[in-house]
């Protein structure tokens, strides 16, 4: 395993750290007033659109989806670095890409299962950042860390499928550019267990829609990623051809999406951490405490060398996964998917909280990005399967060695 940059790979690296030094990082405060400041609590900054323009002009845009036909190509482990670069700035890196969730696997989805009507359709519009579309799979009422267990019913009638249901969790759907909603239901609850759930694709303003409202996490809406909705639909009914994929095939194309969409979310970790680490190292050599800087304590000192070795073994794991994914394909990158989700959102959560600790109360305040990155990580050990499901499932995965099951 060669984890070493192509010259590819470092072309994009220099280039997208040159657009965060020079564009992003001093974003970030324009971002956090234009938020503070608007009427609508859903609608995208203005800076947002400036930063997505830059980016596409930098051929910086749609590095995620590795498919050349209607991304960038990239391999998992030439994106890795990239996805990592991002989440030093998570709340503006990714969308400025276009590389931000829960687009990106969505628009996995569409490339892969979608009809071409239903690429020219969707597709198209989401790769050229013109709309925005949600998942919608998680339900109130059952336990959807077991995705077998979604109750939302989709029903055949003639030339048109009829949908019941409640979802929430719906990340984007609170944008005004949501288009697009995915919706995983059941289309046959007879059938065998993985084999009942199928997915559609449903227009957000098809009558029987109805957004109730947005979720907040740890006290933050983000509402100008697009929220987090909770959602009915009540006899909201699509045309046929609005099944993507087949029928009874909608668990197997969940397992596809979350995949990446897994080792995404930790690569962007790894940079959250690194930019956690940053700041912590940047405090505690500015600051004095009992008659001498902060960084001469031991304990600090404990907090920087113990930060420097959880993120390195972190980001050889990931890697690791990464090169499996090019190399052996998703499942048989399966049980290091399933660790980094373990190891990863942990790793990031324990960093973050160090370099809070570090800053006092100024960590848990508006001040520094800290507050916000530590509820990003804790989310992370919940979404795309929380880390007990993983847990057993890995160590069901280990069992099988020596009880042949």
């Amino acid at each position: 395993m060669d984890f070493g940059f192509d010259d590819r790979t470092r072309e994009l690296h220099e280039a997208l750290n040159e657009f965060l030094i020079e564009h992003v990082y001093p974003a970030e405060p324009v971002w956090a007033r234009q938020v503070a400041q608007a009427t609508d609590p859903w609608a995208r900054p203005p800076v947002l659109e400036e930063l997505k323009a830059q980016a596409r002009a930098r051929g910086l845009w749609n590095l995620f989806l590795p498919d050349d036909e209607y991304g960038a190509g990239l391999t998992n482990l030439q994106y890795a670095p990239l996805a990592e670069l991002t989440g030093r700035s998570p709340h503006l890196a990714p969308e400025a890409l276009n590389c931000a969730a829960p687009d990106t696997g969505n628009m996995e989805l569409l490339a892969r299962y979608g009809t071409p009507e239903q690429r020219e359709r969707w597709l198209r519009p989401l790769l050229d950042g013109q709309i925005r579309s949600a998942f919608c799979m998680t339900e109130p009422d059952v336990a959807s860390s077991d995705a077998t267990n979604i109750a939302t019913s989709i029903v055949r009638d003639g030339d048109s499928y009829v949908i019941n249901g409640r979802k929430w969790w719906s990340s984007g759907a609170m944008a005004p550019e949501c288009e697009l909603l995915i919706v995983m239901g059941k289309t046959d609850p007879h059938a065998e267990r993985h084999r009942q759930q199928s997915m559609v694709l449903v227009p957000r303003d098809t009558p029987g829609v109805t957004i109730h409202r947005g979720l907040q996490v740890f006290g933050y809406t983000d509402g100008p990623h697009g929220g987090h909705a909770e959602i009915t639909f009540e006899d909201v009914r699509v045309p046929a051809e609005n099944l993507l994929g087949g029928e009874g095939e909608g668990f197997a194309m969940a397992q596809a999406r979350l995949g990446p969409g897994r080792i995404h979310h930790c690569m962007r970790l790894i940079g959250m951490a690194e930019r956690a680490l940053e700041l912590l190292c940047e405090r505690v050599t500015t600051r004095v405490a009992f008659g001498r800087p902060l960084a001469e304590q031991g304990v600090i000192q404990h907090w920087i060398a113990e930060s420097r070795v959880r993120i390195e073994q972190a980001r050889l794991l990931v890697l690791k996964t990464a090169w499996l994914m090019d190399t052996v394909g998703n499942k048989g990158a399966h049980t290091e998917i399933q660790a980094i989700k373990i190891a990863t959102p942990a790793m990031a959560e324990w960093v973050i909280d160090k370099a809070i600790q570090a800053y006092g109360a100024a960590g848990v305040s508006q001040d520094t990005p800290l507050a916000q990155l530590w509820a990003a990580a804790r989310t992370l050990r919940l979404a795309d399967g929380p880390d007990e499901v993983h847990r057993a499932s890995l160590a069901r995965r280990e069992l099988r060695k020596y009880t042949g099951g």
